[in-house]
């Protein structure tokens, strides 16, 4: 970026007309140690919403994976391969974010509860079944839920996990 841009009367208002280009000078700043030049009140903003996408991000996987877990246990017949790449692809996404922000490792026990009703109410709109017919209680513990290879048994046989 040029050095012109850098001026703070040339990134003032940047952040409302162009954000990405008000990233890039707010990164040259920093790089710079340009520190006094900061829009600091949008950079604490930005800072503290990347923490907040992580978690939207973990409660959106999951109910993603509570619903495709509900819809393999209560729809054995129309089982594949796309469900159970759409369940691994989940847990993939939840385990690459909580290795990289270990401090959010508690953050699914905390939304579970949430993030299934989520995945109930979500099951129900795709395959058409009765809401209620789903059980108002998780029918697996959310170490179920994010182990490798786990996959619930239809509802009528002993779930032996």
């Amino acid at each position: 970026m040029a050095k012109a841009a850098l001026k703070p009367q040339r990134t003032e208002g940047l952040y409302e007309t162009d954000f990405f280009l008000w990233t890039q000078a707010q990164a040259d700043l920093l790089r710079a140690r340009r520190f006094d030049e900061l829009d600091l009140e949008h950079l604490i903003d930005e800072v503290a919403s990347v923490g907040a996408s992580d978690k939207r991000e973990i409660r959106s996987r999951l109910t993603v994976l509570l619903t495709h877990l509900l819809k393999w246990k209560y729809q054995p017949g129309l089982r594949s391969s796309g469900w159970k790449g759409a369940i691994a692809e989940q847990r993939a996404g939840l385990a690459d974010l909580l290795a990289a922000s270990p401090s959010l490792r508690r953050y699914p026990g905390e939304v579970f509860a949430m993030c299934y009703l989520s995945g109930r109410r979500k099951a129900s709109e795709q395959t058409g079944i009765d809401f209620t017919l789903f059980p108002e209680q998780p029918p697996f513990t959310l170490e179920n839920v994010l182990a490798d290879g786990f996959l619930p048994k239809e509802p009528d046989l002993i779930d032996q996990s």
